[in-house]
């Protein structure tokens, strides 16, 4: 059996990537093969289940072109999964106490080779969030604990995550390291009171190098797994270990979350991802163009689409990057340059439903009662700071958020002319760069307006 999955899983390695195979496939060990089902231990049910759903036809279809016919698996979870040099000690020796790190990836959520410091495109609105992800990754003593990212959907916070695990692992590789989502920390939670296992996972949990939640949002209400987490969070601090945690809002917007966990996320540095500007959508998609004409060299764009998806496509990367694939998908099938026209009739779904998102009422609505001004004084004539910054923001706004041409934003501004708003967006544009409360209002502005 040892030769037989010996050399199935050189295979499948190869096929699924180290990542998968290090985390789901290698803890596995075949025991027999009767009646064309393959049997297996595995550590843990958790895994002998994601296998079973993600990797069953894999490991089938390798056993069998290998020689060994097989049509289902079977799964026994527990003590058999023990190497057998732990099962049994020569005589008059003692067996090697187990060591509570050989299952600890087994925990954790298998990482993206594809999310990388080296293809991690660095703008105004993430460098912070870069800086101190860079800083966590390279180890040592960081001086905040945690590293709490946040902000909305699809602006780098899981990119940034994965990249911290992959560095930090390239740099320590004896050290271990568990990412995982809160979903998943609660799901493990859960079973380990089912199987009345709870001080293995406490000992599995805080005996890790460093801890990475993604998205701890969704603990949020769930008494019993916010008092695990707490007291897990509590031990790694202690003991020194760096936590890095990724959420969608900042710890004390976070309804339902206990005070006291607040409280500790809290303590340590506290980075919000702003939406994405214009320059970074740019830089995005160019990063993107090079990397796929390095596997197409005859892929051909014309002047001005990805200008043009920079400036039309402002939810988020990943919707980003979403249409810029089905463009190079667009290419390569049918053969055709991607020129504007192209762009706009194969996105023409993803152009409606970016233009249907924001109007300019909608910005002089949010910016008025966001400054506490009235709706008026976006049209008006009044020129007193507290009036006209506010005014000069929701120009900014509209020029950014909506389709809408400079003539066109200085008419619904009271028959403004264009020089105008060219003036109000410049001038927060300038701001923006040199004024970190101006940075949180925007950011906060069009949180507001893009949910």
């Amino acid at each position: 059996m040892d030769r037989i999955w010996g050399q199935a899983c050189a295979e499948l390695e190869q096929s699924v990537g180290p990542n998968n195979y290090n985390h789901w496939i290698k803890p596995l060990r075949l025991t027999a093969i009767d009646d064309g089902a393959a049997r297996f231990v595995s550590p843990t049910r958790f895994i002998s289940d994601w296998v079973g759903r993600h990797f069953a036809k894999d490991i089938m279809a390798v056993l069998t072109r290998n020689g060994t016919p097989v049509e289902r698996l079977r799964f026994d979870v527990g003590a058999a999964a023990r190497p057998a040099a732990q099962a049994a000690a020569p005589a008059g020796q003692t067996p090697e106490a187990p060591t509570t790190r050989a299952p600890r990836a087994d925990l954790g959520a298998p990482l993206d080779n594809r999310f990388t410091f080296g293809n991690f495109i660095v703008g105004k609105p993430n460098e912070l969030a870069h800086a101190a992800a860079r800083r966590v990754a390279e180890g040592g003593p960081v001086g905040f604990n945690p590293l709490f990212l946040y902000g909305g959907v699809g602006l780098g916070k899981t990119h940034l995550m994965h990249a911290i695990a992959h560095d930090y692992q390239a740099r320590h590789p004896s050290a271990q390291v568990l990412y995982l989502s809160a979903e998943q920390f609660m799901y493990r939670f859960v079973q380990a009171l089912r199987e009345s296992s709870i001080m293995d996972f406490k000992s599995m949990f805080r005996n890790v190098n460093m801890l990475m939640v993604d998205d701890v949002q969704f603990i949020a209400g769930k008494d019993s797994t916010q008092e695990e987490f707490f007291h897990t969070f509590n031990a790694l601090v202690d003991q020194g270990k760096q936590i890095v945690i990724s959420a969608d809002r900042a710890p004390a917007e976070i309804k339902g979350l206990e005070e006291r966990i607040k409280s500790r996320l809290s303590c340590g540095l506290i980075v919000d991802l702003h939406p994405t500007t214009y320059e970074l959508r740019l830089g995005i998609l160019q990063s993107k163009t090079q990397s796929f004409r390095a596997q197409q060299p005859d892929l051909e764009i014309g002047a001005g689409v990805l200008e043009f998806l920079a400036h039309r496509i402002t939810t988020n990367v990943r919707v980003l990057e979403g249409a810029l694939q089905r463009l190079f998908a667009h290419a390569s099938l049918l053969r055709r340059e991607i020129t504007l026209e192209v762009a706009q009739e194969c996105l023409a779904d993803i152009l409606r439903t970016n233009d249907r998102k924001i109007n300019i009422d909608d910005i002089q609505r949010k910016v008025a009662e966001h400054y506490n001004i009235r709706l008026a004084d976006m049209m008006g004539p009044k020129r007193a700071r507290n009036v006209a910054r506010p005014r000069q923001i929701a120009m900014y706004l509209s020029k950014q958020l909506t389709s809408r041409s400079l003539p066109e934003i200085g008419r619904r501004f009271g028959g403004r002319d264009h020089t105008t708003i060219m003036h109000g967006v410049r001038k927060i544009e300038e701001l923006l760069v040199e004024d970190s409360t101006m940075v949180e209002d925007i950011a906060v502005l069009k949180r507001m307006l893009e949910a």
